[in-house]
Order: structure tokens, then C-alpha cells, then sequence
């Protein structure tokens, strides 16, 4: 045996982690899912995702450090002193959003490939945003805020000139990043009682006036934006240009130095007699019924950015733990290590299952607010364990996992907290009865179950539906502050279901009894009780059968 060189431990290209590698390829659990969703049509589907994992894992993951590192800057006023308000984003985003786009898996185009080849377009287009994730949550931001909520109203309500031109700028699709959606002001982004924006009628057309405090996608094309009109609020459609040609009211005032996502230009925008359009029409009520079932896509995209990050952040902390070495052994050798990674293994899973069957699956409409409430969560506190499976490397900017907690840090936030989505979770209950179908959709889940005993499962979605009765019996304010435990339980155990049925899924398809395995130990992990030995007398399947996770988590 040839004496250790120590040098060896500084050597660079020992420590490659997800960047420069193709991201479809090395993730056997996206392949699996495809395989699920897409059937016959994965043999047609598997050369694009080849193509787009290597696109996404090489230059638009270098193309986003490169963006991190040279943000968005705004030009104010133009030589003669005028407003222009032009926010100029640096060559490597450009370089960015021309390659993604080129290759986009949302756009019509595409869908009808996919259709016409027997592939789900939505599992393709859920495959595009979970890959582009990984690489940058920015540039999924600003390729994606709102456009389906612009097309979509714009359609229904507004005059058919104006809807032409929304046309003619949504050419490529709702994923362009041509759409922002305005809603936050100082007094802040969930209360509308308190919006100041108003909207006065001038012609066909009305005159907006207020300030936005926080709009993404600032460099978009098409706006739309919460205001106040006729004693209620409602969405109204913002262009650059007013019918005429000439510049509208539009102006911002400045970008917001933001902790991450850089990628994305943030500003406050204020509006000064904009020419606005109503989003709304006789019998549409206010038109935030609409845009509220809109808002709901907006979140699940959001749970797909945390899924990105914690897929991104296993995926780093997998590579450092092999190549770095401690106390003798490589880092991913040591029981502590091995029991930390597992952990992200099946957290990484279970979100990823989430948030696929959210957008392919059935449409619940409890999915949205807890399928965000867990991923957007995960994204941080996976990026946070990379950062400690780093160590000191972690913490510093050259090292790829800072970036992705400054970046995750905003997902919680993104499309209402957990506490807005623990409210929204009450009101889908109230008042449209949700929690029936989405328990029928746990136990239809739990009746594909692969071999063997699924009690714990089961059982816990029986109890599942007896706290939601106890909740319900509760006093107004004990029961608003007994929210989240509730909404904590309910994605614990949708989670579980779902792997469950995935679990089944594979067995039948002869894929094998890996992803039980993982069913096995979130279920475990979350709904087992653990008793007073707190679960120190359990068996040890995370450490047994270590390399059997890891191997159908990530291949290098």
C-alpha cells in the first residue's frame, strides 16, 4: 500500500460537486419519476432530459455565479435627465435565459411534441423547472412570475387590442419572463385592507396610482398589480407602453439589495396615472377569485425552488463527504455522517414526490399551501447542512452552498409565509370542504402500497382525519393558533402517502424496493411514536442499507 500524499487532500479536482455535471443523469429518483409519469413516451422524452440536464448542470449553473456575482443594476434617467427607469441585467443572465429558453419545456411548442409522442407535457415541464431550480431559483423567478396569471386574465377581461399585445409579448410562452405580478406595499403583502394603490376610471381604460414596495421581475413586460377600485381591490394589467406608443406612468424608484436571488431584479415600482386595465368583469366579483387559483400555481412553483435547493444540496453534500477526508476515512465513511446524509436522502425524496404529484397529479386544493409549507422549509435547512457537511468551506462565497441558503432563505417568504398558508389551509376547509377529497386522495395513495406492513401509514391518516374533527370543535382563537401543527401533520402524512404509492409503483414496474425503503423511514422519521428511548432501540436501516440510498439518489 502506497503511503497517504497529503497534498492530495488540496487537490481541486477532488472536490467537483453538482457543478459541470449532467444533473438528468446522475439522479436516479427524477428518472424514476419520469419513467412514472411519462410511460411510453419516456423513450421519446429521455434524449431531451439528457439534454437539459447537461445544459442546466454546466452553463446555467456557471452562468448563475456569474449573475450572483454581477447583479441587475438600474439606469434612472437617460443623458437628458428623463425618467427611463431601465433596469439592465448583466451579459451572463442574458446568456442564461437565451439558452434555457431555447430550450424551453414549457413552451406550446414543446407541449405538442410531447403530446404528440405520448408524453405528459406537465411532467416535462415539472422535470424543466425542478432542473433549473438546482441551478438558479432566480432565473425560475423571473421566468416565471405570473405569466399564466397575465395570459389568463388578460383573456377573459381585457379589451381586444390590449389582449393582442399581451399576445404578441407572451409569443413564447407563459414561462418567458415577461409577466411580474405587484401585490406588496409598505404596509405589506398579505393584508389587502391595507393597500394604498388606487385605480380611477378614465375611459376604457383607468389611471393607477401607488407604490409597489416589493416587485420581482421588475425587467418583465406585462404587470399585474393589485389596486384599489369602486370600494374593493382587484388586478389590473400594467404595460410599459400606453395605447398610443408613449411611455406609461411606470417608474422605479430603486432595486432592493437583496440577500439572494440575484438573478431576479426586485425594485419598488411606483405608479404615476399609469394606464391600467381592469382584470375583472360583470359577475367576476373583484376578480381575486381568479387570481387567488392563479396565486396557488405561483406557490407550487415556489415548492418546486425548495425542492430544487434541497435536491442541489444533497447532491453537494454528497460529493464534498466523499472526497474529503477526517480522522483517517472519507467523511461519508462515519456513521455520524452516513445518519446525516440518509436524513437528506429521504427529506430530499419526499419533497420531490410532493411536489411532482402537486403538479401532474390530482389538483387538491390543499396541495398548494402544504406542499409550499414543507419544501419551501426544506430548502433552507438543507442548504443549512450543507453549509455544516462543508464546514468552514461552506461559509465562504467560493464554495457553491452559501449561495444556495442566501437563495433558499426567500422561499418561505415568496407567495405568503407559513402562517398565510396555514390560513388559506383554513379557509379551503371552511369553506370548500377540501380536507374530504384530499384525505380520499391519501387513502387511495396508501392502497397502492407495495408488500409488506403499512399500518403505521394508514393509521396515521385515520388519526389524521380525527384531528381535523377535534380541530374544527375548537374556539376560534385556540384553533387559528393550533393551525400549523395541524397543517405540520397533514404534510407529514400526505408525504408518506405519496411515497408509499411511488414505493408501489416501482415494485410492480419491476424497478425494484429501494423507494419502500425510503417510505420506510420518513414514515418512521415522522410518524412513528419513538417513545421514551426517543427511538434509540430502533433498527438501524438508515446506516444497513446506506449505500442503497445513496445509489438511487445520485449517481456520479
Amino acid at each position: 500500500m502506497e503511503p497517504f500524499d497529503s497534498s492530495d487532500r488540496y487537490a481541486t479536482e477532488r472536490y467537483q460537486g453538482a457543478a459541470g455535471r449532467n444533473w438528468w443523469r446522475c439522479d436516479p429518483s427524477l428518472q424514476l419519476l419520469m419513467r412514472r409519469y411519462l410511460g411510453d413516451g419516456y423513450a421519446w422524452a429521455e434524449p431531451h432530459l439528457d439534454r437539459l440536464g447537461a445544459l442546466m448542470g454546466g452553463p446555467v449553473a456557471a452562468y448563475a455565479e456569474e449573475t450572483d456575482r454581477n447583479p441587475p443594476r438600474l439606469e434612472k434617467y437617460d443623458k437628458w435627465g428623463r425618467d427611463i427607469s431601465e433596469v439592465v441585467m448583466p451579459p451572463s443572465f442574458h446568456a442564461a435565459r437565451e439558452a434555457i429558453l431555447a430550450d424551453n419545456f414549457t413552451s406550446p411548442a414543446f407541449a405538442e411534441q410531447a403530446r404528440a409522442h405520448g408524453a405528459d407535457p406537465d411532467a416535462l415541464a415539472a422535470a424543466w423547472t425542478y432542473l433549473l431550480d438546482q441551478a438558479d431559483i432566480g432565473m425560475g423567478c423571473a421566468l416565471g412570475t405570473g405569466g399564466e396569471m397575465v395570459v389568463s386574465l388578460a383573456e377573459r377581461f381585457a379589451p381586444e387590442d390590449v389582449r393582442q399585445r399581451v399576445r404578441e409579448i407572451f409569443a413564447h410562452g407563459d414561462y418567458s419572463g415577461e409577466a411580474a405580478q405587484m401585490f406588496t406595499e409598505r404596509t405589506g403583502g398579505s393584508d389587502l385592507a391595507a393597500l394604498e394603490t388606487v385605480a380611477e376610471p378614465d375611459g376604457d381604460a383607468f389611471k393607477l396610482t401607488g407604490l409597489k414596495w416589493f416587485a420581482s421581475n421588475a425587467n418583465g413586460s406585462a404587470f399585474v398589480v393589485l389596486a384599489r377600485h369602486d370600494g374593493s381591490v382587484a388586478p389590473f394589467l400594467v404595460l410599459w407602453e400606453r395605447r398610443d406608443g408613449t411611455r406609461n406612468g411606470v417608474r422605479i424608484r430603486r432595486l432592493k439589495d437583496k440577500l439572494g436571488t440575484r438573478s431576479v431584479a426586485s425594485a419598488e415600482v411606483e405608479f404615476t396615472g399609469a394606464e391600467a386595465f381592469l382584470l375583472a368583469g360583470p359577475g367576476s366579483g373583484s376578480g381575486l377569485g381568479t387570481m387567488m387559483k392563479l396565486t396557488n400555481a405561483s406557490r407550487l412553483g415556489v415548492a418546486m425552488m425548495g425542492a430544487g435547493v434541497a435536491r442541489r444540496a444533497l447532491v453537494e453534500s454528497l460529493c464534498y463527504a466523499r472526497a474529503r477526508e477526517a480522522f483517517g476515512r472519507p467523511l461519508a465513511d462515519q456513521p455520524l455522517m452516513r445518519r446525516k446524509l440518509a436524513e437528506l436522502i429521504v427529506e430530499a425524496e419526499a419533497v420531490q414526490t410532493l411536489v411532482f404529484d402537486a403538479h401532474v397529479g390530482p389538483r387538491l386544493r390543499l396541495a398548494p399551501a402544504l406542499v409550499k409549507l414543507r419544501a419551501s422549509r426544506l430548502g433552507v435547512t438543507a442548504a443549512s447542512d450543507a453549509i455544516e457537511v462543508h464546514g468552514g468551506n461552506g461559509y465562504i462565497e467560493q464554495w457553491p452552498v452559501a449561495r444556495l441558503l442566501r437563495d433558499a432563505q426567500v422561499n418561505p417568504v415568496w407567495e405568503g409565509g407559513d402562517h398565510i398558508l396555514c390560513l388559506d389551509v383554513r379557509r379551503a376547509m371552511h369553506r370548500e370542504n377540501a380536507h374530504e377529497p384530499f384525505l380520499e386522495r391519501l387513502t387511495k395513495a396508501v392502497e397502492g402500497a407495495p408488500s409488506g406492513d403499512w399500518s403505521l401509514v394508514r393509521d396515521r391518516i385515520d388519526d389524521l382525519r380525527k384531528a381535523i374533527t377535534v380541530w374544527s370543535s375548537l374556539g376560534p382563537e385556540v384553533a387559528e393558533a393550533r393551525l400549523y401543527p395541524l397543517a405540520q401533520f397533514m404534510a407529514d402524512v400526505y408525504a408518506a402517502a405519496l411515497l408509499v404509492e411511488q414505493a408501489g409503483w416501482e415494485e410492480r414496474a419491476g424497478h425494484g424496493t429501494r423507494k419502500a425503503l425510503v417510505a420506510r423511514l420518513y414514515a418512521e422519521a415522522h410518524l412513528a411514536d419513538h417513545g421514551p428511548l426517543r427511538g434509540l432501540d430502533r433498527p438501524a436501516e438508515d446506516l444497513d442499507r446506506f449505500d442503497e440510498l445513496v445509489s438511487g439518489a445520485f449517481t456520479p
